[in-house]
C-alpha cells in the first residue's frame, strides 16, 4: 500500500468507502446509500509527488495488472488457487500484497457470476487498494467484454451479436451503441477498462484465434466502426483498448499456444495499420500488444517485446501517446519462449506501460528489480510508465469515483434498451448469400426439421422457429462433428418436411457437416444453412439451397436468422470479408456481397358499398409479389359482388417476396345493405 505522498480521493469517495462498500466473509456487502456517490468532483492528486513518494515495488506494482481468484475481496472459496499463483489467499491479499495497479476478470477465475456480485468484488477490491485512510490509489479493474465470442459476463448483462455481426452492418451508428452498452454496463459494475475493441483485420480465413472477433478484413470499415465503438465506450468513463498491434488478423496460428509469425511486406502492414492509426487519432486510452513476430519490423522479437514495434512504429511512427499494454503474459507465444523475469524487463524496455496476467508475478518483480538494480532498465523509465498510469487514472475518474453502485445495476445492466439494440444489429447483420429457387423466405406455416452440429447450438433456433410459426421437428447432437448415425436419422426424417435448417459451425475444417448438408441435399429437401462461426462455410455446401451467415452461437445471433427464414425481416448484411473457393484458389463470395428479399407493398381493397342499389363489390388489385385470400383461398385481381354481410382480405406474400415494414395487410368491411327488396 502507498505510504506517502498525498491524500488521493475526494472525501465523498473516502466517505463512500468507510460505509463498507466492499465484501466480507466472501459475501457482498449491503450497498450504501446512494447519496454518498453523489460525488461530481473530480481528485486531481499530484501525481509527481506520488511517484517520488514510491518505492520500486510500488511503481512495478502499479505497472502489474493480473487476474484474481474468487467472487469478492475476502473470496477464501478459491484459496488455493491464489496461494499456487500469488502465495495469499484471497482476492484482496492479492492487490494488496504486491499494490496492484489494475485487476483482470475472468469467468474462470470466480470473477464473473452476475452483475451484482460484479459490483461488490469491484468494490471491494477497490477498498483494499485505497486503505482504510483512503490514501491508497485505485485500480484499474478490467475485464475483455468484446461482444460476442469473448465476452466474461453473460446475462443478465447484454449479449450482443459480436464485432463481424456489426461488421456485416456497416454501421457506425450501431457500433457506437454497442461501444454505449458495453461502457456503460462495466461501468455499472465497477470495472473501468474494457479491452475492446478487436481492430485486427480478419483476412485470413484460416485464423483460429480472431475470426469472428474482428469487425472484417476491409481497412475503411474496421476503422470507421471501430472508432465509433471506442466512442460508445468512452463516453462512459470506461477506458478503451485498440488490439492487437500491429494487426493479428493474418496469422494462421493462436498466439495463446504458440508464436505466430506474419511475412507479409510494409505495404500490407500499412492496410492492417490503418485501424489502429484511426483509433489513435480518435483518441483511443489504450492499446494492446500481439504476442506475433511481423517480419516488415521486428523479423526477431514478438510485438510484445519489440521496440521497434512499440517504440520506433506505434509511438514515433504512429503517434500514440496513451497507455500500451501487453496482451496477457501467461499465453504460449510467450510463457514457452522466455522465462518471466526476462519478458516483464524486455516488455517495458520495448514501450509497454502495464503487465497484463504475468503467469509468475514474482518473477516478473524480481526480473524488474534485478534490471534496475544492473542499469538494464533505469527507474526513470518506470516513472514514465506509472505517470501515464495515474494520468489515465485522473482522466477516467478512478480517483474521483472508483466504486459502482449496487443498486444501480440492475437498472443499468441488461436493459429493455441495450437488448433491444443488441437484436437489433442481429436483424441487420445476417447476411444471405445463397437462395437458389427463391426458397426463402419460407412460407407460413411451414414444416421444418432443426438439426445441425452441436458446437453451433442448433437447439437455440428450434423454439424461435416455432415462434414464428413453423412446425419444427427437432433432432440434436452434442459435439462438432455429426455421427453416422445422427446423419442417417436427419435423412429419414426429411422426408416428412417442407425444408431442414442446418446449423454449421466452421465446415470448412468438418467433413462429416459437409456430408451431412450433402446427404441431406440429395433427399430432395430444400436445405437451409445457417453459419454460425466463421463465415466462409458456403464454400463447402455446394448443395444447400440457401445459405446465411449468423456470425455466432448466441441466442441474439439465431434472433436475425430465424427471423430472415421467416421473412419478418428482410436480410441486409453485406459480407465484412472475402469467401474464397473451397480449394483456396480465388474468390468465391466478395467481401460487400449480400443478397435480399423482393419486396412488396399489398395495394389497399376497395369496397363499394351503396345501400338499396344492389351494387355491393370489393376489388382486389394486381400487385407483383403479392396474392389476395378470402376465407383462405386465393382470389385473382378483380371485382366481385358482396350482397350482403362481411368479407376479410388479406394480402400474402409470394415466393421469395417480403411485404414493405409498415405494410397493411388486411382489410375488413361489413355490408350494410344487400340487393334492394321487391
Amino acid at each position: 500500500m502507498l505510504r506517502k505522498g498525498t491524500t488521493l480521493l475526494t472525501a465523498a469517495a473516502t466517505a463512500l468507502l468507510m460505509t463498507g462498500a466492499g465484501v466480507a466473509g466472501g459475501v457482498a456487502a449491503a450497498a450504501p446509500p446512494t447519496t454518498a456517490r453523489t460525488t461530481t468532483v473530480t481528485a486531481s492528486p499530484d501525481i509527481e509527488a506520488m511517484i517520488s513518494g514510491m518505492s520500486l515495488d510500488e511503481k512495478i506494482g502499479q505497472m502489474t495488472w493480473t487476474h484474481v481468484y474468487g467472487s469478492s475481496a475476502d473470496d477464501t472459496s478459491m484459496a488455493a488457487s491464489n496461494q499456487a499463483r500469488y502465495g495469499v489467499n484471497t482476492p484482496a491479499e492479492v492487490v494488496a500484497k504486491y499494490n496492484l495497479g489494475g485487476v483482470l476478470y475472468f469467468a474462470w477465475s470466480g470473477n464473473t457470476n452476475n452483475p451484482r456480485q460484479v459490483a461488490g468484488l469491484s468494490n471491494g477490491l477497490q477498498q483494499a487498494a485505497v486503505g482504510q485512510d483512503g490514501t491508497g490509489i485505485p485500480l484499474a479493474v478490467t475485464i475483455d467484454q468484446e461482444g460476442g465470442l469473448v465476452a466474461r459476463i453473460g446475462p443478465p448483462a447484454t449479449v450482443l451479436p459480436g464485432n463481424m455481426a456489426l461488421g456485416a452492418t456497416a454501421d457506425a451508428e450501431l457500433a457506437r451503441a454497442q461501444g454505449e452498452i458495453l461502457g456503460s454496463e462495466m461501468r455499472a459494475m465497477g470495472i473501468n477498462v474494457d479491452f475492446a475493441p478487436v481492430l485486427d483485420l480478419n483476412s485470413n480465413p484460416d485464423n483460429p484465434v480472431i475470426g469472428i472477433r474482428s469487425m472484417g478484413e476491409d481497412p475503411a470499415l474496421v476503422s470507421a466502426l471501430g472508432v465509433a465503438q471506442i466512442d460508445g465506450i468512452q463516453e462512459h468513463n470506461v477506458g478503451a483498448a485498440a488490439k492487437h498491434f500491429p494487426g493479428h488478423g493474418d496469422t494462421s496460428v493462436d498466439s495463446h499456444y504458440g508464436l505466430p509469425t506474419v511475412t507479409y511486406d510494409r505495404e500490407t502492414l500499412n492496410q492492417h495499420l490503418k485501424p489502429f492509426k484511426a483509433a489513435i487519432d480518435g483518441g483511443v486510452d489504450m492499446v494492446m500488444t500481439a504476442h506475433i513476430i511481423v517480419e516488415a519490423i521486428d523479423a526477431e522479437m514478438p510485438g510484445t517485446l519489440s521496440h521497434k514495434v512499440l517504440t520506433g512504429l506505434l509511438r514515433d511512427e504512429l503517434g500514440f501517446k496513451g497507455l500500451v499494454t501487453t496482451d496477457a503474459l501467461d499465453m504460449a507465444a510467450m510463457a514457452a519462449e522466455w522465462p518471466q523475469e526476462e519478458i516483464a524487463v524486455k516488455a517495458i524496455q520495448a514501450g509497454s506501460d502495464i503487465l497484463l496476467n504475468s503467469p509468475d508475478v514474482d518473477a516478473s518483480f524480481a526480473g524488474v528489480r534485478a534490471a534496475v538494480e544492473s542499469g538494464e532498465l533505469t527507474e526513470s523509465r518506470l516513472d514514465e510508465s506509472v505517470r501515464r498510469i495515474l494520468e489515465w487514472k485522473v482522466k477516467r475518474g478512478v480517483f474521483a469515483q472508483p466504486m459502482a453502485d449496487p443498486n444501480a445495476v440492475d437498472t443499468l445492466v441488461g436493459s429493455a434498451e441495450n437488448l433491444a439494440t443488441a437484436k437489433l444489429i442481429s436483424d441487420r447483420a445476417v447476411t444471405l448469400l445463397r437462395n437458389e429457387d427463391k426458397i426463402l423466405p419460407l412460407a407460413s406455416g411451414s414444416s421444418v426439421l432443426m438439426v445441425g452440429a452441436g458446437s453451433a447450438w442448433p437447439e437455440l433456433a428450434g423454439p424461435m422457429l416455432k415462434e414464428q410459426g413453423f412446425a419444427v421437428t427437432e433432432d440434436y447432437e452434442d459435439g462438432a462433428t455429426p455421427s453416422a448415425a445422427y446423419r442417417a436419422r436427419a435423412v429419414a426424417a426429411a422426408g416428412t418436411v417442407d425444408a431442414v435448417v442446418f446449423a454449421s459451425y466452421n465446415a470448412t475444417g468438418n467433413a462429416a457437416q459437409q456430408q451431412m448438408v450433402a446427404e441431406l441435399a440429395a433427399t430432395g429437401t430444400p436445405v437451409i444453412v445457417v453459419a454460425t462461426r466463421n463465415p466462409y462455410d458456403i464454400s463447402v455446401f455446394p448443395g444447400a439451397d440457401a445459405v446465411l451467415n449468423s456470425y455466432g452461437v448466441k441466442d441474439v445471433n439465431f434472433h436475425g436468422a430465424v427471423r430472415a427464414i421467416s421473412g419478418a425481416v428482410n436480410p441486409g448484411g453485406k459480407l465484412p470479408v472475402n469467401i474464397p473457393e473451397a480449394d483456396g484458389d480465388g474468390v468465391l463470395v466478395p467481401l460487400g456481397f449480400g443478397l435480399h428479399y423482393d419486396t412488396a407493398t399489398p395495394a389497399a381493397v376497395t369496397f363499394t358499398d351503396k345501400p338499396g342499389q344492389g351494387q355491393d363489390a370489393y376489388t382486389v388489385p394486381a400487385v407483383d409479389g403479392v396474392a389476395y385470400h378470402v376465407d383462405g383461398k386465393e382470389v385473382a385481381a378483380g371485382t366481385y359482388r358482396k350482397p350482403s354481410g362481411t368479407v376479410t382480405v388479406t394480402a400474402v406474400r409470394d415466393k421469395g417476396y417480403v411485404f414493405t415494414e409498415g405494410a397493411v395487410t388486411e382489410w375488413s368491411h361489413t355490408f350494410t345493405t344487400g340487393l334492394p327488396k321487391p
